[in-house]
């Protein structure tokens, strides 16, 4: 009799355990960060929710560190204390992927899953990138050139020189607007992520006239867009072309009066979001032999939303 009971006593705490979260499957010890730089624009806020967001939801604890400003060289040392405390996983967008490439390796040979997001790092051992088609968000920002522009204009660009999502957004440009030999981009300018050198240099920019007058600016990151609308609005200055980069509330500002054409989309909440979910199913696999075998994009407002599970799938559709 005693032993039927125990059976008994057993059987009804084992089903209370699935009842309740998997008997402690999660728990707010599992901890897991992300890492960007950045981190007081309005997109990362927003990357930042979706993170914490999803956190709430598992009962698990997040944390968000990395540089305020653009610094790949603190993003970097951010990793590395963040891998040292041995966390359930990390989220990292790559302001440098060579930077960032051995100690993605150390935190995978650790046990620890990293996930890129907004920016990858595709030659490192991380389980996969989740984040927009950058080259297509180019492509598309650069055919809203051509069409505005008529196929002929200066044009100065804005840009973060080695972050590998806005590289490729740069190359996608330059694809869309290869056909337009009339479109002759003057600079490619490194601002850092820093507006006040945006600021600067639409300022000297757009007093020149004649042949040097340049006809459009384009901003690959959101820092830049705001920059330069403030320039321009300023100056009441209206025949000039500006196409930004992201959503934040002052962009969409100078939308509304028009004094930008026109910004591309993306996802920072969903990537965030889905971000921690992806680690914490990456945290409690049965393998944890962290070989990067999956591929994974969440395409952002460019082209919908897609996911990739198999590198090989990917590959194909490239």
């Amino acid at each position: 009799m005693k032993s039927v009971m125990r059976k008994l006593v057993l059987g009804t705490f084992a089903v209370s355990c699935l009842q309740f979260t998997g008997c402690q499957y999660r728990s707010r010890h599992d901890v897991y960060y992300l890492i960007a730089s950045n981190l007081k624009l309005p997109y990362w806020k927003a990357v930042q929710d979706g993170f914490n967001q999803a956190a709430e939801e598992y009962q698990v604890a997040s944390v968000v560190q990395g540089p305020d400003g653009y610094d790949a060289q603190e993003e970097a040392e951010a990793f590395s204390r963040a891998v040292g405390k041995k966390p359930a996983g990390i989220l990292v967008s790559a302001s440098d992927a060579n930077l960032l490439r051995a100690e993605i390796g150390n935190a995978i040979a650790a046990g620890v899953p990293v996930i890129t997001v907004d920016s990858d790092a595709p030659t490192s051992a991380r389980l996969y990138f989740i984040g927009t088609n950058n080259l297509q968000a180019g492509l598309l920002g650069g055919k809203r050139l051509v069409e505005k522009l008529g196929g002929k204009g200066n044009v100065v660009v804005f840009t973060i020189p080695g972050q590998p999502n806005v590289d490729e957004r740069l190359t996608g440009y330059k694809n869309a607007i290869a056909g337009s030999p009339g479109i002759k981009i003057v600079e490619v300018v490194a601002t850092g992520g820093d507006s006040g050198s945006a600021f600067d240099k639409t300022d000297a920019y757009l007093h020149k006239t004649g042949a040097e007058k340049i006809d459009a600016f384009v901003c690959l990151e959101s820092a830049a867009g705001n920059a330069v609308g403030e320039v321009l609005k300023r100056n009441n200055v209206t025949d000039r072309t500006v196409i930004a980069m992201d959503v934040d509330p002052e962009t969409l500002g100078f939308i509304a009066d028009g004094t930008i054409d026109s910004t591309i989309a993306q996802k920072p909440y969903t990537m965030g979001y889905f971000g921690l979910k992806s680690l914490d199913e990456a945290h409690h696999a049965a393998n944890k032999d962290f070989r990067p075998q999956l591929c994974e994009r969440l395409e952002g407002s460019v082209s919908g939303v897609r996911r990739y599970r198999k590198r090989a799938d990917y590959e194909a559709e490239r």
